[in-house]
């Protein structure tokens, strides 16, 4: 207990704001002129989304628990351990596939959407870009697939690991690629999904979608330069009002079986392509 509230009482004192701090530490310049209205009221706005922060104590001794278990196994190495061991090596002759994600791919019952298809699936929900690149080794490279279909973006966009620009998100997609592309892995990028504010807690705040639409911009160009396969859900899972239509996520984030079933004809094709290509 004493060693949580102690860790909890670093924390809130890091996250205090820096106009605070600074101004407690510095003592203003009896020289320098008054601030105008304007700026005495106009605070820094930042780029990137807020974290919502515990309420009370019980709360954020739950967060440093589970950011302490996060941290032995960042990238969580141990979640596919096991199942990588016993699928072993593709047969002769497979079209072995990859789907590497989040939670969109994590949630995807692969197999009854694609019987009898030889796809692994390598979601872990909450997961970022550069988690997924930690994890292209074991989940990906060691499984000796055809393809890899990656499917990522909107937990970077959301901050999951840490707050994250477009280029730091573009930089781990090509990394990425150029992993897979080493390894004579064929690659298809899957767009980052639309979302929506309907459900039981608004999306958008921590994942804008302007933000969406230049990395999906970007991907389609990054794509077409390399020679890779784009992967296009967002344009057939949009509404007329730029936000994922509600009748495909319940929750404004992930898709519900009509949205899958969407996905997995596109997911195909996708494939199809990559494959002819190689």
């Amino acid at each position: 207990m004493k060693l949580a509230f102690a860790i909890l009482l670093v924390w809130a004192i890091g996250s205090a704001p820096a106009a605070s701090a600074q101004s407690s530490a510095q003592p203003a310049s009896p020289t320098a002129p008054p601030a105008s209205a304007a700026q005495s009221q106009a605070a820094p706005r930042s780029p990137f989304p807020a974290m919502p922060q515990p309420a009370t104590l019980e709360e954020a001794q739950k967060v440093i628990a589970q950011q302490w278990d996060r941290l032995q196994d960042w990238a969580q190495l141990k979640r596919y351990a096991d199942a990588n061991a016993e699928l072993g090596p593709p047969r002769a002759g497979e079209q072995r596939v990859v789907f590497m994600g989040d939670s969109i791919t994590d949630f995807w019952k692969l197999a009854d959407y694609f019987p009898g298809k030889p796809y692994v699936d390598r979601g872990i929900s909450g997961q970022t870009t550069p988690q997924m690149l930690i994890r292209m080794r074991p989940d990906v490279i060691d499984l000796q697939p055809k393809v890899v279909v990656v499917l990522a973006g909107t937990n970077d966009i959301a901050g999951n690991t840490g707050p994250m620009t477009l280029k730091q998100i573009e930089d781990s997609y090509a990394s990425m690629a150029e992993v897979a592309a080493a390894h004579g892995i064929a690659v298809v990028f899957s767009s980052v999904l639309p979302v929506h504010d309907k459900g039981t807690r608004p999306q958008t705040p921590r994942r804008d979608p302007e933000k969406i639409r230049a990395l999906n911009d970007w991907l389609k160009s990054y794509c077409s330069a390399h020679r890779l396969v784009y992967l296009d859900y967002y344009r057939h899972m949009v509404g007329p009002d730029g936000m994922l239509r509600t009748d495909l996520a319940a929750d404004g984030l992930h898709p519900n079986a009509e949205g899958y079933k969407i996905m997995a004809p596109l997911a195909e094709q996708a494939i199809e392509r990559a494959l002819a290509a190689r």
